[in-house]
């Protein structure tokens, strides 16, 4: 037996962090947040010197394999992820040249099995426009950097992720579904239970 995880994926400010802030108090569950915050080559990965993409997406892999790490993991309860583990292949397919995508994978092969799999995971979208809207009341400096075209990128990508057959995927659209209203978390919560 051990702990149940439910990930949350999609592109940048379809709502992930709100959603699983709001789905850890209405299951209840434990949560696990994506370390932008403390990744150092961030801001310049999107801002600086092109050399700074490989050591951000190697940073959140290995950030990744730790939060998730199935050595440590609960025996029992709950857990929320603000990503999923399969969203670095997407990053690193969008933002790395050939051969810094040919090392990351090499890594990403060795350490993908050391991380626990969801059981569930929520897909979240919305349209390129909505994510740029919050995109830019989020104000994150380093964001200012995506275009339509990149988020029009990351939603095809995120759509074309072939995921575990044993684990169930729920989609939302966030350009429709408010994440913020307490119906729409109470029926995502159930529909999760009935997955589980």
């Amino acid at each position: 037996m051990s702990a149940t995880l439910i990930s949350i994926i999609g592109p940048p400010a379809v709502g992930k962090t709100t959603l699983a802030e709001a789905l850890a108090r209405e299951l209840p569950a434990g949560i696990i947040y994506e370390d932008y915050a403390g990744n150092p080559f961030l801001p310049d990965s999107y801002v600086g010197p092109l050399e700074t993409r490989l050591p951000a997406q190697l940073y959140f892999l290995m950030s990744r394999v730790k939060q998730l790490s199935s050595a440590a993991w609960p025996a029992e309860g709950m857990l929320v992820s603000d990503y999923g583990f399969c969203q670095d292949r997407i990053y690193a397919a969008a933002r790395l040249d050939e051969d810094e995508l040919r090392l990351n994978d090499r890594v990403a092969r060795r350490v993908s099995g050391l991380a626990h799999r969801p059981e569930v995971i929520v897909h979240l979208d919305a349209p390129e426009s909505t994510l740029l809207e919050r995109i830019a009341a989020r104000a994150r400096e380093y964001e200012k950097a995506m275009t339509l075209d990149f988020l029009h990128a990351m939603r095809t990508a995120y759509n074309g992720v072939e995921h575990d057959p044993q684990c169930a995927v729920i989609a939302v659209d966030t350009g429709e579904a408010d994440l913020l209203d307490p119906r729409t978390r109470g029926e995502l919560a159930a529909r999760i239970r009935e997955r589980l």
